[in-house]
């Protein structure tokens, strides 16, 4: 009798990256156990034994997708002058929400989208890492405050709530399809808002 040979081992990695990109495309309401175990290609009762249920798995997606001090928002804010960091911080973000071989947009915004009320706490858990963002933008604006590299008149919070909701609206661009060039250039005047936040603040500090 011939022998089957050892079934194929079951990759958990690349099974995660399956379904945040799932997630990431259609967001957690949009994905069903029934795609789940179509993009996995296992049944659910392993998906299950795998990851706990389909909120579990999308707690470990949406940390693969966002783990803490690797993003290219950690990336930008290490930059030592803060004009390349705000720079950079758009730039880059910008350019992944536009990959072509990744899903269009921000995963933290995109998955939060029509989370039915049963639901509520997925969509808080997303707001707090949007929060984490926001507050390390605005840390690093503090710093740039104190070492007088930015005027002291300049309120952090305002110019993070700026930034943050320059970032929100590229996501939602690049969903709608917008190009790589088209991101570009709102970066670009995104900036000029930037600088000119920051020469109010000089006018006001020197009056």
């Amino acid at each position: 009798m011939e022998r089957r040979g050892r079934p194929r081992a079951f990759d958990r990695a690349a099974a995660l990256r399956s379904a945040m990109e799932l997630f990431w495309r259609h967001g957690y309401e949009g994905v069903s156990i029934k795609m789940l175990e179509d993009r996995l290609g296992i049944a659910a009762t392993s998906l299950y034994a795998a990851f706990g249920s389909k909120e579990a798995l999308f707690d470990e997606a949406v940390e693969m997708y966002d783990p803490d001090g690797a993003t290219p928002t950690d990336r930008a804010l290490r930059q030592p002058r803060i004009r390349d960091a705000v720079e950079a911080l758009l730039r880059d973000n910008a350019e992944a929400y536009v990959d072509p071989t990744t899903p269009a947009g921000c995963m933290l915004v995109t998955a939060a989208v029509n989370l039915a009320s049963g639901h509520d706490h997925v969509g808080e858990k997303l707001a707090a890492r949007r929060r984490r963002d926001s507050e390390k933008i605005r840390d690093r604006i503090e710093q740039a405050v104190r070492d007088g590299e930015l005027p002291r008149c300049l309120d952090p919070a305002r110019g993070s709530s700026y930034l943050v909701t320059v970032l929100h609206g590229l996501s939602i661009q690049a969903r709608d399809g917008c190009t790589r060039e088209e991101a570009g250039g709102i970066v670009t005047v995104a900036l000029r808002g930037w600088d000119a936040l920051v020469e109010d603040a000089a006018a006001l500090a020197r009056q």
